[in-house]
C-alpha cells in the first residue's frame, strides 16, 4: 500500500513493516511476520521492482514481530540485516526478558495471536547475521536513513529517521493501536521492557520534521512530532490515574 510517493506499507494495524522506495534501491523497514513475505513479492510486483532491489533491512528492535522474514532474505540473497547494537542478541534469538501483564481485551487479544499465527509466528527463524548500529549512525542504504537510539521498549530500540521521505519509524515505542486492548490512538506500547525509559526517548524525537511518524503496530500519525509527544502524555497520564 503507498502512503506517499516513495513510501509503502505490507501488512496492516495489527503488524506491518514499510519500505522506502527510491530509484537507487529499496530499504525495508522491519520483516513482520514471516507470512509476510508474500505481501513483500506483490508488493514489489507492484511496484515493478524486483527483490533483488531491496538493499537492507533496518530493525526498529528485536522482537519476533519485527524480525519475521529477515533471515530468509538475508540467507537466500544476502541482504544485510541492521539493528540496534543492544537488541543484536534478542534479533539472534535470545529470549525477552518477561514484562508486567499489561491490561487486555479478550477479543483484540485473540485477534492479535490468531493472526500472528496465521502469519507464520510459530516458525521464526532469528537473524544469524546482524549489523549492529548505534545513535546518529546514517546506513549506507536507499533513502539514507539515519539511526536515533530510543532505549526503553527494548534495550536497543531504535528509530529509523528518513528525511528523503519525511517518514520516522518508531517501532514499538509507542503504539496507535493497542494490539491487546484494540484501543486506538498514541499510547504507550505493551510488552515493553522499561516504560520509563520508552517515555523519556520520545523526547528525541522532539525537534524532527516528518510528516509520517510510523509505529510497527496501528494507524501511521500525520499530525507531527510534537502533537504526537503530547498525545502520548495525556494517555500516559490517563494510566495513572
Amino acid at each position: 500500500m503507498e502512503l506517499s510517493p516513495g513510501l509503502h506499507r505490507i501488512g496492516n494495524d495489527i503488524v506491518a513493516a514499510h519500505l522506502i522506495v527510491t530509484d537507487e534501491g529499496i530499504t525495508l523497514v522491519d520483516a513482520a511476520l514471516p507470512g509476510h513475505y508474500g505481501d513483500l513479492q506483490r508488493e514489489l510486483t507492484a511496484l515493478g521492482r524486483p527483490l533483488s532491489d531491496v538493499k537492507g533491512i533496518v530493525l526498529t528492535h528485536g522482537d519476533s514481530d519485527h524480525i519475521g522474514f529477515a533471515e530468509r532474505l538475508r540467507t537466500e540473497l544476502g541482504i544485510p540485516v541492521f539493528v540496534g547494537s543492544g537488541d543484536a542478541a534478542r534479533a539472534q534469538g535470545e529470549k525477552p526478558p518477561s514484562t508486567p501483564r499489561d491490561p487486555r481485551r479478550l477479543g483484540p487479544a485473540i485477534r492479535f495471536f490468531a493472526y500472528a499465527i496465521r502469519k507464520g509466528g510459530l516458525r521464526m527463524r532469528p537473524v544469524q547475521e546482524v549489523v549492529p548500529v548505534n545513535d546518529g549512525d546514517v546506513l549506507p542504504l536507499p533513502g539514507a536513513p539515519v539511526i536515533v537510539g530510543m532505549p526503553g521498549h527494548s534495550p536497543g530500540s531504535v528509530a529509523i529517521h528518513a528525511p528523503a521521505v519525511k517518514a520516522l519509524f518508531v517501532g514499538d515505542e509507542l503504539t496507535t493501536r493497542n494490539v491487546l486492548t484494540g484501543v486506538t490512538g498514541v499510547q504507550p506500547a505493551p510488552f515493553t521492557d522499561d516504560q520509563a525509559g520508552s517515555s523519556a526517548s520520545l523526547e528525541r524525537i522532539a525537534g524532527l520534521d516528518v510528516d509520517w511518524i510510523i509505529p510497527g503496530h496501528g494507524p501511521v500519525w500525520t499530525q507531527g512530532a510534537p502533537a504526537l509527544i503530547g498525545a502520548y502524555r495525556a494517555a500516559e497520564a490517563a494510566r495513572v490515574r
